[in-house]
């Protein structure tokens, strides 16, 4: 299924009296949380947006993992109305592709700055239909606003060289042109961040985008797309430039296998993740693929454990254990081994779990329940595979989505729950001896996004580093596994999809090359 989140589909319905009783139970209708209001939401919204605000699917509701308590509903996109958004963002594109790239730079300027005067209401969102912290939630609204000023920049920058010739009298001119049209599906645990990844560089590049957002965070993509429909209207563009269509597996597996999508980025777990390759590839499509992480960090005997402490945590608790960058592994070296666990276990316990935008929160919900039952199904396979629980491992009372943080040890490197991601704050402790086996265990499992090693030793690091080293796409040394940077390119090896988003030279995947 190509809807990365499940959600719960309800039909309108039109029976006397029962419209007010509905809209009565949302929180979009109660006076505390009026500032949707300033996102533009309803009780009802339409979640297609091709120049025109529509949608002829069925209408979806959206939960807060806080409470389970419906937030609004969203119509969400038919069959009809995506090969509609497909023709208007093609004939959007030739219209956008004639525009020289730095104005079209200029209006992705305007789009990050009608983010940020929106950041902490978009912020609070992101928390409310998500469920992470308030502070993350304005931090990812941040993170679309950088790459839209990077992607500024960026736009005065894209080009190839000019190389010599063999023959006499010519040059060999390397040409940059955009593919046309982005597809991007985007999963629940970032829901701003990776459609701006996406579609800020896409859109310098010279490209029309399409927008598939988690449906469990619907309103979230209903909101950004308005923000940024309002920048291209006020620059009399078309709006179909930033074409959204909300929905689930049919609109998925329509864009995977559309010839006109000329490149689909999908960010989403490895499962999911294959299918989408394997259809885009059997039309000889692009695909860019951001899958699954099961990431370690490694604990040398030098290291600076006050600094281990504050990372492992960080990397392993935020964003409720929901990142694909998040901390899965922790591998400490013997002489090392029981310290760390007591500390780490101490400042386990001096974690404030609240309601996700309270300002001193630190820790919020799972996103559905489905995600707890994920949680609790990974701890019992844990126990059986010869696992003890050093803190957590159980639901917390109270209403919502609310899992303890977990610490888990004793097993043997290769158990197969610790080669398993599950999308949830459990981390494998695990003992290691000598550099060269555990190097070799962080690369034994079959994803390779993010690792990280804590060492005071400079020729480690550099081994580390180098080609005997991390196979991972992202290597880090003393910091967590977690936060990467717009600036460089984001992305990992085997079946994490090997695709890269945002920085570096990630431009060039939404381009196509001459010579």
């Amino acid at each position: 299924m190509l809807g990365s989140c499940r959600v719960v589909a309800v039909l309108l319905q039109l029976r006397a009296g029962s419209p007010a009783a509905a809209m009565s139970t949302l929180l979009v209708s109660q006076p505390r949380y009026s500032w949707l209001k300033e996102l533009g939401l309803q009780e009802e919204n339409p979640g297609v947006y091709n120049g025109l605000w529509g949608g002829r699917g069925e209408v979806v509701t959206t939960y807060c993992p806080a409470n389970n308590e419906p937030i609004a509903r969203v119509r969400q996109a038919s069959l009809e109305d995506y090969e509609e958004t497909v023709k208007k963002a093609k004939e959007a594109w030739n219209i956008w592709a004639d525009i020289p790239a730095p104005k079209r730079g200029e209006i992705v300027r305007q789009i990050g700055d009608a983010l940020r005067q929106k950041i902490k209401v978009l912020g609070s969102l992101v928390s409310l239909e998500m469920g992470k912290i308030f502070v993350e939630g304005v931090g990812e609204v941040q993170e679309y606003v950088d790459v839209c000023d990077y992607a500024v920049g960026l736009s005065r920058m894209i080009g190839g060289p000019i190389l010599p010739s063999e023959r006499p009298g010519h040059a060999l001119i390397e040409q940059w042109n955009p593919v046309g049209l982005v597809g991007i599906i985007t999963a629940f645990n970032f829901p701003v961040a990776v459609y701006g990844w996406n579609s800020a560089i896409a859109m310098i590049c010279g490209n029309a985008c399409l927008w598939k957002g988690a449906p469990t965070t619907s309103l979230i993509s209903v909101a950004v797309t308005k923000i940024i429909a309002k920048v291209l209207e006020d620059n009399r563009v078309p709006g179909a430039i930033c074409s959204l269509v909300c929905g689930g597996a049919d609109i998925g597996t329509a864009m995977a296998k559309d010839g006109r999508m000329d490149l689909l980025s999908f960010t989403g777990s490895t499962k999911v993740g294959k299918q989408v390759a394997l259809m885009v590839q059997e039309r000889f499509g692009r695909s860019l693929l951001e899958l699954g992480g099961n990431n370690a960090i490694i604990v040398f005997e030098d290291a600076d454990l006050n600094l281990v402490i504050r990372s492992a945590l960080f990397a392993a608790v935020g964003t409720a254990g929901q990142r694909c960058t998040t901390a899965r592994r922790l591998f400490l070296h013997e002489s090392i081994h029981d310290e760390v666990v007591a500390k780490l276990a101490k400042a386990y316990a001096q974690v404030r779990t609240g309601d996700p935008w309270d300002s001193d929160t630190q820790y919020g919900p799972l996103h559905t329940k489905e995600a707890v039952k994920m949680f609790l199904d990974a701890v019992d396979q844990a126990k059986q595979q010869g696992g003890s629980v050093v803190c957590g491992g159980k639901v917390i009372d109270r209403p919502g989505n609310y899992v303890e943080p977990t610490i888990v040890m004793g097993l043997p490197h290769n158990a197969s729950i610790v080669h398993t991601e599950t999308f949830a704050p459990i981390l494998y402790v695990l003992k290691f001896k000598e550099e060269e086996e555990v190097f070799a265990w962080n690369n034994e499992v079959k994803q390779g996004l993010s690792s990280s090693i804590f060492t005071k030793d400079l020729g480690r690091i550099f081994r580390w580093l180098g080609p005997k080293g991390s196979d991972c796409g992202i290597v880090n040394v003393n910091i967590p596994t977690s936060g990467a940077e717009i600036g460089g390119a984001f992305g990992g090896e085997k079946h994490t999809g090997g695709g890269r988003e945002s920085g570096s030279d990630s431009w060039k995947l939404y381009m196509r090359r001459s010579t």
